[in-house]
């Protein structure tokens, strides 16, 4: 594959026009079509992107013969039937974060991909940025030794309005799923899939989670503590621990495009990855380089990564007892 990989946007909201914006850094990257459940909303994303197709449906998306690639940007709850459309239709897919709500549903996903041969990504940029893929040569190298702990954090301040797919339970609402997602993968990239979890939550009156902390234990004895809030702006930052060093990321973790490499108590060194865009642009580039290899699953954002992460989050869900209506919906049966 030579030629412009064509992109159709699924979705219309604030990720939607950061990720097309991104797109257009990218000389080998053409967007092609959009598509919601509303063809004026469509129509009005296409024309302000100067995107040629609007289509009034997912599905009429997901059969456009013109799209090599969906990017599904909707609310959480709407990832798993969003994703189902456009594998069902044929397409590669990168579906944002979190995959699907639980992880019967995101087994779901990887298992209809698989069975077709299908490209199927999830959108977590975070493994995608250069800064992140560094630090995990690092940790590989032992750079900073053996890992004894992680730590880190995202909240934000709010007040959410009534209906915000932050805080609104039909939605996927609440700081796990929202923001949490970002420090327990983290935690996964540093340390593996935790041996042991507690977490607990403050809940809000709709019931979903406000503002959380969770612990993980590692058999081998490195711990992880994170948090995730929708009621405080915390310092978004996170630090990775070795018996030879440590890595600090600075403000937004998740994005980074620098850290600070730690070792023998007073040896700093700042590594920095200037880039263009607000970040898409990487999780774009990898999703290209599967495609042009003929590859169906990214080595930098596995789909088993992914249900790890997933199984993970569901048994924090789990403990600080937040649930979803669409569950029971969305669930797969048998």
């Amino acid at each position: 594959m030579t030629n412009p990989i064509r992109w159709g946007i699924l979705s219309t909201g604030a990720i939607a026009t950061s990720f097309v914006t991104d797109l257009r850094l990218l000389p080998d990257a053409e967007v092609v079509a959009v598509g919601s459940r509303k063809p004026e909303t469509a129509k009005a994303f296409a024309e302000r992107h100067a995107i040629p197709r609007a289509h009034g449906s997912w599905q009429a998306l997901a059969d456009d013969p013109d799209v090599d690639v969906i990017y599904v940007a909707t609310p959480h709850s709407a990832h798993f039937d969003a994703t189902m459309t456009c594998l069902a239709a044929g397409k590669a897919v990168l579906t944002e974060k979190p995959f699907t709500l639980d992880l019967p549903t995101s087994r779901q996903l990887v298992a209809t991909a698989r069975e077709a041969g299908l490209f199927l990504m999830e959108a977590m940029w975070t493994r995608c940025f250069p800064a992140i893929r560094r630090i995990r040569e690092l940790i590989a190298e032992g750079t900073i030794g053996t890992i004894t702990s992680v730590e880190a954090d995202f909240g934000l301040a709010g007040p959410f309005p009534e209906g915000s797919r932050m805080v609104e339970p039909s939605l996927g609402g609440g700081a796990l799923l929202d923001l949490g997602v970002y420090p327990v993968t983290l935690a996964h990239l540093a340390l593996g899939t935790p041996d042991h979890i507690a977490a607990w939550a403050d809940l809000t009156e709709s019931g979903v989670d406000q503002n959380t902390a969770v612990t993980f234990g590692y058999d081998s004895g490195a711990l992880a503590q994170l948090s995730c809030s929708l009621v405080g702006q915390t310092p978004c930052r996170a630090s990775i621990t070795g018996t030879a060093g440590r890595i600090d990321l600075p403000q937004y973790f998740f994005m980074p495009r620098t850290f600070t490499l730690i070792q023998h108590v007073a040896d700093l060194e700042v590594v920095s990855f200037p880039g263009e865009g607000s970040g898409y642009t990487y999780e774009a580039e990898e999703v290209h380089r599967c495609l042009r290899a003929g590859l169906t699953e990214s080595p930098l954002v596995g789909l088993d990564e992914t249900l790890a992460v997933m199984a993970t989050l569901d048994s924090i869900r789990q403990q600080i007892g937040v649930d979803y209506p669409d569950l029971a919906r969305a669930r797969p049966t048998g």
